[in-house]
């Protein structure tokens, strides 16, 4: 029997009433402890990395997000640009600096240590080994030793690939942790989260939107300021033909517009050279130089990455897969601004435009020279280069090497680094050849090898690598 002052409640209600009091239980008293928990041992793990890497992890990088991303909206400069652009097009200057927090939130990166060393260098290292025969070329351990530990680090690398960015990371994982900048194509859940804790930041190349822009640079600015190292490639995109493209230096001009040489932070470039004996995207990306292929569907790029990867996981499975052959990197000579400005006698933050651009732009033609310098030479170039010597040619494996040797010999004449697998240029040759036959990019018969007819321009990509070395400046070889 009920109570006539008893108050009776709906179960949906009580169940919502305990559930919230749960919940009111473990934001107050667990959710704080387990906090607490993950930065003490995060604080263990970056005190652990500092102690062994050669350039530290800097405050910067563990600047919580937040406050990153409010110093960026509501920094002079970008409140600047919103009052110059509110009064240009008479938009409400609180609509323009709602988009830039929002520019703002999509840039800046939530870096986690315990995530980069830990979980992504792991699965990095699985996966490139999986694929490639790693080797570290020209290292010039001398040189980047001499570097000043408080230094503001930028690895500037050519582009051939998307594992440009884990082999880089890869590389140089006992040295520091990188930050990079990805395009839009990585802002796909839940990919985006996975490259913003692993110290990336999303750039929208090609936009004219000045506000964006001035946000972006406030953001470079700040992360190298702050002694983050960071990787730039300097040709703003893939290589198409194989060539280095025409530099790109809008990330460059952010770095240096706001270097002050004498202040406490050096800021230095280190050129690096990449080469492939095979590049994933190859086909792709010389597809993209036929103005009339057909434009392909993302239904058919999933389904042949999906054939593709069947493929390759049933050569695994019937012990018939060979690795995609080497993947090469080498460093070349630092070059500190602290230095350059000095004995050029220029000042990237003076209010000049057309001699700061005629000055960056000369800058960027010598920082494109030495990563041309640094790139490596892998026997499937070097094979690649017999071959578009002799398009039509049917070539003994005896002539291959002839060739090939003499090829070598020249390259190393120029100070190419040339990868030889066990100092042997015989087996250098065989493996680079034998890659190209099992992609059919070469055909065999009566011991007798030839360049397919249709695949002169993907070995042309290859040939295309190590070109420089051979032509009379590297800058003729540097593609559009």
């Amino acid at each position: 029997m009920i109570a006539d002052d008893a108050v009776t409640l709906p179960l949906w209600l009580v169940v919502a009433g305990a559930v919230l009091a749960v919940w009111s239980i473990i934001d107050r008293m667990l959710v704080p402890s387990v906090r607490w928990f993950v930065r003490r041992r995060l604080n263990r793990v970056i005190e652990d990395l500092n102690e062994r890497l050669q350039f530290e992890i800097p405050r910067f990088a563990r600047t919580k997000r937040q406050v990153l991303i409010d110093r960026l909206t509501y920094d002079p400069e970008v409140l600047e640009a919103v009052d110059r652009q509110s009064s240009a097009t008479g938009t409400p200057r609180d609509v323009l600096m709602a988009e830039a927090a929002r520019y703002a939130r999509e840039i800046v990166p939530s870096f986690n240590a315990y995530a980069y060393f830990r979980i992504g260098h792991y699965l990095a290292r699985r996966l490139i080994r999986l694929l490639y025969r790693v080797r570290l070329g020209s290292t010039n351990e001398q040189a980047l030793a001499t570097i000043d530990h408080n230094s503001s680090i930028v690895f500037v690398i050519n582009h051939r690939s998307n594992m440009d960015y884990l082999i880089l990371a890869y590389m140089v994982v006992n040295r520091s942790a990188l930050s990079y900048a990805v395009g839009e194509w990585a802002r796909i859940w839940p990919l985006q989260t996975l490259i913003r804790t692993l110290g990336a930041y999303f750039v929208r190349r090609g936009s004219g939107n000045s506000l964006y822009r001035k946000v972006l640079a406030r953001y470079v600015q700040f992360a190298t300021a702050g002694g983050m190292a960071q990787a730039v490639f300097p040709e703003g995109g893939l290589t198409r033909d194989g060539r280095l493209r025409t530099p790109k230096l809008g990330l460059i001009k952010y770095m240096v517009s706001e270097f002050d040489p004498e202040g406490d932070r050096d800021l230095v470039f280190v050129p690096v050279g990449i080469n492939y004996d095979r590049v994933l995207e190859d086909r792709s990306l010389v597809r993209t130089l036929d103005p009339n292929a057909v434009r392909r569907t993302r239904g058919f790029i999933f389904s042949t990455v999906v054939t593709w990867i069947a493929h390759n996981v049933w050569l695994m499975l019937s012990g018939r897969w060979y690795r995609f052959g080497y993947a090469c990197l080498s460093f070349g000579q630092p070059l500190s601004m602290r230095s350059y400005v000095r004995e050029h006698g220029v000042d990237f933050r003076s209010g000049d435009a057309d001699a700061g651009e005629a000055a960056l732009q000369v800058l960027g033609a010598q920082l494109l020279e030495a990563v041309a310098r640094c790139i490596p030479v892998t026997p499937v170039a070097a094979v690649a280069t017999v071959f578009v010597r002799n398009p039509a040619k049917a070539m003994s494996e005896l002539e291959i090497k002839a060739h090939a040797h003499r090829l070598i010999e020249e390259l190393e004449r120029r100070e190419a680094y040339v990868h030889i697998p066990r100092a042997d240029r015989d087996y250098a040759v065989t493996v680079g050849l034998r890659m190209l036959t099992l992609r059919h990019l070469v055909t065999t018969s009566d011991g007798l090898y030839r360049a397919s007819d249709d695949a002169l321009d993907v070995l042309a990509f290859y040939a295309n690598s190590i070109e420089h070395f051979s032509s009379g400046s590297r800058a003729e070889a540097v593609g559009t």
